[in-house]
């Protein structure tokens, strides 16, 4: 089965597909070790990690593209990637799903930003007129190779139109071919409920994990979501919110260690060594050695044909 088959699968499910939002090696190594099948590849994520930018469309394209690439080659997850307004018109649009497939994810979202686009939660969003928009979607349709290849849908029009704007676009946007419906920065739980209840397609919403603190899309558990109609939430923002809060820490207990002159002991914030190499796939690599290394190999590095470890249990440790 094809990982657009296994997303598609899943977006169908009884049960709300939780996507968290990966952005790096790192970060999908280790939501794939704690047991997800599926995650969203968060656009602002790669934005900030890859270039060090803020999400405000200074990626371009095949930076977007080549973090993709590198993410899908070292997991098994469907991985639905973040498009942005597919870099331009309809046409622009139909060779940015041919590159994200071809690049190994099994979805894409695009959005009706304005070029340049900027995060949902941001202010100063602008969207292009909606017959512009369904034909990108249009032409995104008859891109993907594989046609449960998912083409996630976007509007961010309850900021700039309202919510009767959302309905309407979103209501073509399902017309036009897409899979999943999203609308950006929904205000209440009323108001997914509703979007749920009127649109012809599955609904994503996009939640902060207790790091939003502004008067935006309201916190809710996975459940409360489903409850709503909901059929995918993502959290685009958790694991790099948190993943530089672990950094900072490590950071600031190096500063007291410079500052007081004694080594920093700290195991309490930091993956050991082990852990570590476990998430990021070194069985896989220890496989592979006893496999493929000669017996003249193996007794090289590890004093014996048959036994031995990168990480320890050999003599050369």
């Amino acid at each position: 089965m094809s990982k657009a088959k296994q997303l598609r699968d899943a977006i169908y499910a009884p049960e709300i597909l939780i996507q968290p939002g990966v952005f790096d090696g790192f970060s999908t190594r280790l939501v794939e070790h704690l047991g997800y099948t599926s995650a969203f590849i968060t656009g602002s994520g790669v934005s900030e990690s890859r270039i060090g930018q803020v999400d405000v469309g200074l990626m371009g394209l095949e930076e977007n593209i080549a973090a993709v690439r590198s993410i899908a080659a070292c997991s098994d997850l469907a991985l639905l990637a973040d498009g942005d307004t597919g870099y331009g018109n309809a046409i622009n649009a139909y060779h940015t799903v041919r590159l994200f497939e071809q690049a190994g994810a099994a979805g894409v979202m695009l959005e009706d930003q304005v070029w340049p686009k900027r995060c949902g939660h941001m202010r100063g969003k602008e969207v292009i007129p909606q017959d512009e928009m369904v034909q990108k979607l249009r032409a995104a349709c008859d891109a993907r190779k594989d046609k449960n290849f998912i083409i996630k849908s976007r509007t961010d029009t309850l900021a700039t139109h309202g919510l009767d704007e959302v309905l309407r676009r979103l209501n073509a946007y399902a017309e036009a071919g897409a899979d999943l419906l999203f609308a950006d920065a929904l205000l209440d739980a009323e108001q997914i409920r509703t979007v749920a209840a009127n649109v012809p397609k599955p609904l994503c919403v996009n939640m902060g994990f207790g790091i939003r603190q502004r008067s935006t899309t309201p916190l809710l558990s996975a459940a409360q979501l489903q409850e709503l109609g909901v059929a995918v939430v993502i959290y685009p923002r958790l694991l790099t919110a948190c993943a530089l809060a672990g950094m900072k820490k490590g950071l600031e207990i190096l500063g007291e260690s410079i500052t007081s002159g004694q080594a920093a002991d700290r195991p309490d914030v930091a993956l050991s060594f082990e852990e570590l190499n476990e998430i990021m796939g070194m069985a896989q690599i220890e496989v592979l050695e006893q496999r493929y290394l000669t017996p003249t190999q193996k007794m090289t590095k590890y004093g014996s044909e048959g036994a031995g470890s990168i990480t320890g249990g050999g003599r050369n440790d």
